[in-house]
């Protein structure tokens, strides 16, 4: 992968997927057919009658496979962790970083994972929390990567920085949609172009690099909230947790 697209993922928090569609048993078509019910209407869309229609079969059949929608969102959750994890161990094995979101944004077959995790990052599920906790560990391993490489400054809390990094990459899976009409860069989808994401890179390279606030306003807020050591210790018993 060229650098400048490894920094939009890196940003952005999309291999491809070699499962085929047609080789899906009748719960892997109604797991994927959720997904997509999910990924272009959101969690309200996803009712029995819905995926059941999306995949194909009948209502009952659903039930018979998964008992109810709750027991479908968590199956589509881990389905999505389980490829995230397969993609990292894939890249672990070739010695390669990569960042599993992007490798998402990158699938050519299956549904739309990336639409349905945007679409579920809101809502209330233990095995979403489990996958951003998996997310929040990743990113605090590649960052001390890369300030052993000499591309990122070294933290005072890189577990706190970790997830504030997550969280606005995942936040701009969430509000994509507004991403894309303010700038015209739909960041669900690498770029062939590098160019064609400048609007979005340009700005954002700006603010990592050269931040928003003086130092004088850094000084008085990290004053005011107690300083850098309790944010270490906020941070490393967050992290032990």
């Amino acid at each position: 992968m060229p650098y400048i697209e490894q920094v939009f993922s890196m940003l952005n928090m999309c291999s491809a997927s070699s499962t085929s569609r047609d080789d899906r048993s009748t719960k892997a078509r109604i797991r994927d057919a959720a997904i997509q019910v999910i990924a272009e209407g959101g969690p309200g869309a996803a009712s029995v009658r819905a995926v059941a229609a999306a995949a194909g079969v009948s209502a009952a059949l659903v039930i018979h496979h998964f008992e109810s929608m709750e027991g479908l969102r968590v199956a589509c959750d881990e389905h999505i962790a389980t490829v995230i994890r397969e993609l990292k161990e894939a890249a672990a094995a070739a010695g390669a970083r990569m960042d599993p979101i992007e490798s998402l944004k990158q699938q050519q077959d299956g549904p739309p994972l990336v639409g349905y995790l945007a679409n579920v990052l809101t809502d209330s599920s233990s095995s979403v929390d489990a996958l951003v906790n998996e997310l929040v560990r990743d990113a605090v391993e590649y960052s001390e990567q890369m300030v052993a490489s000499g591309l990122m400054k070294p933290a005072t809390d890189p577990y706190g920085r970790a997830v504030i990094t997550v969280m606005w990459s995942l936040g701009n899976l969430v509000l994509g949609k507004h991403i894309h009409r303010l700038l015209g860069v739909d960041i669900a989808v690498t770029p062939d172009d590098p160019r064609a994401a400048a609007a979005y890179m340009d700005p954002t390279l700006e603010i990592m690099h050269d931040g928003l606030i003086t130092d004088t306003a850094f000084d008085l807020m990290k004053d005011a909230f107690g300083g850098a050591d309790a944010t270490v210790e906020i941070g490393r018993s967050r992290a032990d947790e």
